[in-house]
């Protein structure tokens, strides 16, 4: 697949709720995932660990109330799309989140993604 291929397999599954399907079948094995500085995870190496992020994260969710994901915008080996969230956190409450997610892509899988959002005060 191409760069353009994958960024509309992404999209096409996190639409269909299938994010977790997105890692398995779209991620190279050799995958880097990039949080925001401060996040609990920063930064994650490889495909395993970056499925137990994940993982963990859904973990956290109590309830999802909705969420949206942008046409993918793709330049070369780069693409990017905002991703919007509104779940309630387990022991936290509800939050709407929104943030940038750039993946860059190799052979036909991404071997890099990083998301961009605010993070919130201490």
């Amino acid at each position: 697949m191409n760069t353009q291929q994958v960024a509309n397999r992404l999209v096409e599954l996190c639409r269909m709720g299938e994010n977790m399907q997105a890692i398995k079948e779209l991620y190279d094995e050799n995958v880097v995932s990039k949080e925001m500085p401060g996040a609990p995870s920063p930064t994650v190496s490889g495909k395993d660990a970056v499925t137990k992020k994940s993982e963990d994260w859904y973990a956290t969710v109590e309830e999802f109330h909705g969420g949206e994901i942008s046409d993918p915008i793709v330049a070369e080996n780069h693409f990017s799309c905002i991703m919007k969230m509104d779940c309630t956190f387990k022991g936290q409450g509800r939050m709407k989140m929104e943030e940038v997610a750039v993946y860059q892509v190799n052979n036909g899988k991404i071997t890099q993604e990083q998301f961009f959002y605010s993070m919130p005060a201490q």
